[in-house]
């Protein structure tokens, strides 16, 4: 396995520790629809659906131009990263989460953009 798999998957583990904290049942490789596959995928107690994209390192999020595609598929949308990430490089607009394979921390809580109301029915 790869470096930046173990991070990763590492990343994911503390993230669904704290969704676990906060109430809501998460979901690790979810495939919202063929040719998606969120990292991690949240639903909380009153239907509401976060999606995390888990980056291990600045190469990992430069060669990955998927993650807006999430978008459509969650009320609110995170980047998951170790503590030594370069906050910078990140996109404004969404939120942070500061993880390792322990557990995690919301840094940034991102404006909540609700989901269409078919797509959400359709996930849960």
């Amino acid at each position: 396995m790869a470096l930046a798999e173990t991070i990763g998957s590492g990343l994911a583990r503390g993230v669904c520790r704290h969704f676990l904290q906060l109430g809501f049942m998460p979901v690790t490789e979810f495939v919202p629809v063929s040719g998606l596959r969120v990292d991690v995928i949240g639903l909380g107690a009153k239907g509401e659906v976060w999606i995390v994209e888990c980056k291990s390192g600045r190469a990992d999020f430069m060669t990955d131009h998927k993650w807006e595609n999430y978008l459509p598929w969650c009320d609110r949308y995170f980047w998951a990263v170790g503590s030594d990430f370069p906050l910078e490089i990140l996109p404004d607009g969404h939120g942070v989460i500061i993880a390792d394979g322990y557990g995690a921390e919301i840094s940034r809580m991102p404006d909540e953009q609700p989901l269409n109301a078919a797509r959400r029915k359709a996930l849960t």
